[in-house]
């Protein structure tokens, strides 16, 4: 698909400049500390523990801490993370949960007596409770704002005809706002002909000009590389502030997926496939699995007391059944029951 360089070029306004990725994170950042500051003591003033003449700052500095370092965790101050989707939603909730796990453990357990916190837990936890929908509802309101400043900005692709057409219905399918521009990355001229592809030369003199104001530019990896006149013009806008992506990296930031012309023997050690190799929200949620875990073993504990002195006194026998297998190194194992092993056995001998 073709571009006419003489389009209408998209003004900057000041709506654009919450498109820059620093100051969408220092909104956040700004929310999510009024969140906590307003939230905390409106809580805690409701529930008389906190006198409206002397509300609380500096003792809620820790709390605050904790509740940016679980949401950077998430990628929570991040301009593309997808804040709209579901799987955020959980690992936001999340999040907020684990940064009130830790408040709680810190405040009563490991601060002193007499820290203004220790007086109410119900003001903490409500407090956390009531926040988790107002920070996510920031994030979604300001990321839907964020969309429609953005919708106007084309996104730039550079590459052969094949790689165009695909890149456009990967675009349609994953319904990217944006409009696409094609671009050729070779330098030749399209005779005049309004309806051909644009050398990548002649759309990076529109940016430069302000006639294009692009959301990003992508190049498509290729065995043919630009001129070097074009490079360094990318190079120059690249560090004045336009995001320029390689096509993986592209689907990496703007919709978390790996393309699929990547996938070989050897695309889960390479550097550009973080979000495969590192998944920060699987850390978490296996953190919060074993919290919950140690939770649920404490809160059984005198259950199963009971249990054991029900089968010491009835049985007779150990409590931990023991015996010899030949189908496991080392030879024994050891399990919680009565004292029959055979269907343990069985299933030893099935595997």
């Amino acid at each position: 698909m073709g571009f006419n360089t003489q389009a209408d070029p998209i003004r900057p306004d000041r709506t654009n400049r919450m498109k820059s990725p620093r100051a969408i994170a220092v909104t956040l950042l700004l929310g999510d500390t009024l969140c906590l500051l307003l939230f905390m003591n409106v809580v805690g003033m409701l529930r008389g523990v906190i006198p409206p003449t002397e509300p609380l700052l500096w003792t809620l500095v820790g709390p605050l801490l904790l509740l940016i370092g679980a949401v950077y965790l998430i990628d929570g101050y991040k301009a593309r993370t997808s804040m709209l989707s579901l799987d955020y939603t959980s690992q936001h909730l999340i999040a907020i949960a684990a940064a009130l796990a830790v408040t709680l453990l810190l405040t009563f357990v490991v601060f002193p007596a007499g820290f203004p916190l220790q007086q109410s837990r119900a003001v903490i936890a409500l407090t956390f409770l009531v926040m988790a929908p107002a920070t996510l509802g920031l994030r979604r309101a300001l990321q839907l704002h964020v969309g429609e400043v953005n919708r106007l900005k084309p996104v730039v692709f550079a590459g052969d005809e094949a790689s165009c057409r695909e890149f456009q219905r990967e675009c349609e399918r994953m319904k990217l706002a944006q409009p696409v521009i094609t671009a050729r990355p070779d330098a030749r001229e399209t005779g005049g002909d309004a309806t051909a592809t644009p050398s990548l030369a002649a759309v990076i003199a529109d940016i430069e000009t302000g006639r294009i104001q692009a959301e990003a530019i992508v190049l498509r990896e290729s065995r043919h590389e630009s001129p070097d006149e074009v490079s360094q013009r990318l190079v120059r806008l690249y560090f004045a502030g336009l995001p320029t992506y390689t096509l993986e990296l592209f689907h990496q930031v703007y919709w978390r997926k790996i393309p699929l012309y990547r996938l070989n023997q050897t695309w889960l050690f390479q550097e550009g496939f973080q979000i495969a190799r590192e998944p920060v929200f699987e850390r978490l949620k296996r953190l919060w699995d074993i919290a919950f875990a140690l939770t649920g073993l404490l809160l059984a504990a005198p259950l199963l007391l009971a249990a054991g002195i029900a089968i010491k006194c009835t049985d007779g026998g150990p409590v931990f059944f023991r015996h010899r297998d030949i189908y496991v190194t080392p030879p024994t194992t050891r399990c919680s029951g009565g004292a029959d092993g055979g269907g343990l056995s069985q299933n030893h001998a099935g595997a």
